[in-house]
């Protein structure tokens, strides 16, 4: 309360719901269940000049206040959260103010799947049968053209030989046509996604374990999960954000984008019951939409809003430096898979992670050319964004 004058005598009661109230400035008083405030100008009240305040003695109150000791309990518990994750550390940070990400979300190791979600049967994985652990330098897989796991990668058209060329059909029978490992398996990226899956989008295809290759196949980077030291923060306009604590090579994988897995139609519902967007949140499983398999069933929904890992905090970019990539550990399952995230390009330590939001696996290019009053009449939300890269599309349509 602002210090005593002449027209604070005119002011009501202050009503609290509390009985534990210093007032200052002014006499507290009870009348029946409630904590009454009323302004003085006392000599016997304590006076305080508004423009010297907070005092020490304020300062020490507050930090041993109910509501600081309630944010101290909500930030250790999320923190005891991060520090039960497998892999790598993943820390929380915050410079700016007291808050602490929602304890409504929950930290997962893997999907949880839903109602009307089903994976193939077990009996439905196949791993290659022909590679051994002691190939490639001890390091699994050596040929692309033996390995099973590779059946329905894609081909490297740039490797066909003339008579390959003629008979090439990519809807169809493609094994023993050159391909690529997705992995580096030497060198200043190894273990790194290489750029031809890189730059193509393509599905990555690990081994499993069916395989006659062992665990530590160059074939495998994602199933063995995060090893890189993570960080959430607050950021200065965008709420949380995430970023490495090193510095990330080009193709080097981060984590999984993790969450509920559930149908289209509870998709839709809780859209529908939602105050706000959840599109942000949504990831369709619909990497292999055309195929024959989603002729009557629609793909399968990623739900990451209240339950997932720590890419849950990645925020958008219309310039971003990281990007998602689908990855199938049985080569048969195609409606239940995973979603990774690799830099798309060299990192430097703290440098936020960021991700199109609009991208998510090769976004129609006609939805990106709709107007905004075509957009608007579809149910899209105009969000202004907030990235700041220098190519900036203003506007996202969620």
């Amino acid at each position: 309360m602002s210090s005593g004058s002449d027209s604070s005598r005119s002011l009501p009661p202050y009503i609290f719901n509390t009985d534990e109230v210093d007032a200052y400035n002014g006499i507290v008083y009870k009348d029946n269940e409630s904590i009454l405030i009323r302004p003085s100008d006392d000599p016997e009240v304590t006076q305080i000049d508004s423009m010297r305040v907070p005092t020490p003695a304020m300062n020490s109150t507050s930090r041993s206040s109910r509501t600081r000791s309630a944010r101290e309990r909500i930030r250790s518990e999320f923190v005891k959260r991060l520090n039960d994750l497998p892999g790598a550390p993943v820390s929380l940070i915050n410079i700016r103010d007291e808050t602490t990400p929602s304890l409504r979300f929950t930290f997962v190791n893997e999907s949880v799947l839903r109602k009307g979600v089903e994976r193939l049967d077990s009996e439905f994985v196949a791993g290659c049968s022909k590679c051994r652990p002691d190939m490639g330098q001890g390091i699994g897989c050596e040929y692309t053209k033996i390995c099973e796991c590779l059946e329905y990668a894609d081909v490297d058209v740039g490797r066909l030989d003339e008579a390959q060329r003629k008979i090439f059909d990519p809807t169809g029978d493609t094994s023993g046509l050159p391909k690529r490992f997705p992995y580096a398996s030497s060198g200043h990226r190894q273990g790194c996604l290489v750029d031809f899956y890189l730059d193509r989008r393509a599905p990555i295809y690990e081994c499993n374990r069916q395989c006659k290759c062992g665990p530590k196949c160059k074939n495998r980077c994602v199933q063995h999960g995060r090893k890189v030291k993570l960080e959430i923060f607050k950021t200065k306009d965008r709420g949380w954000g995430l970023r490495a604590r090193e510095a990330l090579r080009k193709g080097e994988f981060l984590d999984t984008y993790r969450g509920e897995i559930i149908t289209d139609e509870e998709a839709t519902r809780r859209e529908e019951e939602a105050k706000t967007s959840k599109e942000s949140y949504f990831y369709s499983l619909d990497k292999f939409a055309d195929d024959d398999i989603f002729a009557n069933e629609k793909p399968y929904v990623v739900d990451g809003e209240l339950m997932g890992g720590p890419t849950r905090f990645i925020n958008h970019s219309c310039e971003p430096n990281c990007r998602q990539y689908t990855v199938l550990y049985n080569k048969y399952d195609r409606r239940v898979y995973e979603l990774a995230f690799f830099a798309y390009r060299d990192i430097r330590p703290s440098e936020e992670l960021t991700f199109d939001y609009l991208d998510k696996e090769e976004e129609d290019q006609e939805a990106e050319e709709l107007t905004s009053t075509q957009q608007s009449e579809g149910g899209k939300q105009q969000i202004e964004c907030k990235c700041g890269a220098q190519k900036c599309r203003k506007w996202l349509w969620m």
